[in-house]
């Protein structure tokens, strides 16, 4: 299901946590794998295969896609009732986007005056 303005993507599968708004160096969405089998294998997320989620308080813009085949329907967020979307995916997101940032910030060989000061946080 392809929705308007979809800020946040989650794909299970593969473990990703993708923000639609920010670009990588070569255009595309940033994304990351997050390797935390038991945030993975939670059993509330049985039968999930992808969600949307447009983070713009309207809970029917958002999307909770089930695993074809199974017997679930697509929900919004709030009918799924999965808990806080922030701390479970946004916060896991930021934290692997700043440890890039701080990545790139050390591989950077120009001088720290020229590159700024060393990221030390980020909030999406």
């Amino acid at each position: 299901m392809a929705l308007k303005n979809v800020k946040w993507t989650v794909i299970f599968d593969d473990r990703q946590i993708i923000n639609q708004s920010v670009k990588n160096e070569d255009g595309w969405p940033q994304r990351y794998i997050i390797d935390n089998d038991s945030f993975w294998t939670d059993s509330k997320w049985n039968d999930i295969h992808a969600i949307q989620y447009v983070d713009d308080g309207n809970d029917h813009n958002d999307c909770v896609e089930m695993v074809p085949g199974t017997f679930g329907r697509n929900k919004t967020w709030a009918e799924a009732a999965l808990g806080d979307f922030r701390t479970q995916f946004i916060d896991k997101w930021d934290v692997a986007h700043l440890a890039q940032l701080q990545a790139d910030w050390d591989a950077d060989e120009r001088p720290e005056s020229e590159k700024g000061s060393r990221p030390t946080s980020y909030t999406s």
